[in-house]
């Protein structure tokens, strides 16, 4: 695991990635599951964007911002579920420490940023029910490419502080299934109290700030809403539902993965929450 560099220091190479420590048979059914949910996403988020971009009538805002956000869920889902399909049949369950870094990076910047575009999705929605004569306005075509490229240099920053911060660190131990902060800081040889202060900083002040805009968004919609006298009008308010769920799930996951005091205590308990955080992708 570690190529000796002289007596006094050594530098990790490669992880070794566990997975679940299960029978042979039930890694073969983990691997159909984590395939078939893997195949589901691939295909749920191409299909979508393939038919956003093809539908005229579907270049709107709403649309535009929903069809980067299946981007950023089938880059994350591919990020970390090639590489652990491959560690449940193959004997060789080993990452290179170049791969890890980037895996982690991309991991990183995915989740970063699908957390940020999801606040400017609600106030997309703020804006589309609250002001509607201002929409056109508010939400031109300027205004959102803006707003997803502030997402992306948003969570490309988180990405790089995550990352910096992580391998700076060195390493003794077994990985999990993946290359995540909460994983390789359990296997740290060194002491991680910087990096799980950082880890929980980060995480909360985004966490924070954009379950604020989220938050706030809805309240003024369901305020306006209530005030609709009609039916129609309060139709409109359906295309919020999915993304109530979506944020519901992400920011579930992602509280129980980083921003809580004991999200790197549990080794098998970080395991299962990062299963549904992929599992969170299909929404």
């Amino acid at each position: 695991m570690k190529k000796e560099l002289n007596r006094n220091s050594s530098e990790v190479t490669e992880f070794i990635l566990l997975g679940f420590r299960t029978a042979s048979d039930i890694q073969i059914l983990l691997f159909l599951c984590f395939l078939l949910v893997y195949m589901v996403i691939v295909v749920g988020n191409i299909s979508m964007i393939i038919v956003i971009r093809m539908d005229s009538r579907l270049h709107t805002p709403m649309y535009f911002f929903l069809r980067n956000l299946s981007y950023l869920n089938h880059c994350c889902s591919t990020v970390i579920a090639p590489k652990a399909l491959a560690t449940f049949l193959s004997k060789d369950k080993k990452i290179s420490y170049n791969g890890c870094a980037a895996q982690f990076f991309f991991f990183a910047l995915c989740v970063g940023t699908e957390g940020f575009l999801l606040a400017v999705m609600a106030y997309d929605r703020f804006s589309a029910i609250c002001s509607p004569f201002l929409y056109p306005v508010c939400m031109s075509r300027q205004v959102c490419v803006h707003l997803v490229i502030g997402s992306y240099i948003c969570g490309d920053i988180n990405s790089m502080v995550q990352t910096g911060f992580t391998f700076s660190l060195c390493f003794c131990g077994e990985n999990h299934f993946f290359c995540d902060v909460p994983a390789l800081i359990k296997i740290s040889c060194v002491d991680t109290s910087v990096n799980k202060m950082v880890l929980f900083i980060l995480s909360s002040l985004i966490i924070v700030t954009t379950t604020s805009v989220i938050l706030v968004s809805y309240a003024y919609i369901l305020s306006t809403v209530l005030k609709i006298p009609s039916t129609h009008g309060r139709g409109k308010t359906s295309t919020c539902s999915p993304q109530i769920t979506l944020v519901s799930l992400f920011y579930g996951t992602v509280f129980f993965m980083y921003a809580q005091p004991g999200a790197i205590s549990s080794p098998e308990k970080s395991k299962i929450i990062a299963v549904s955080s992929l599992l969170s992708s299909l929404c």
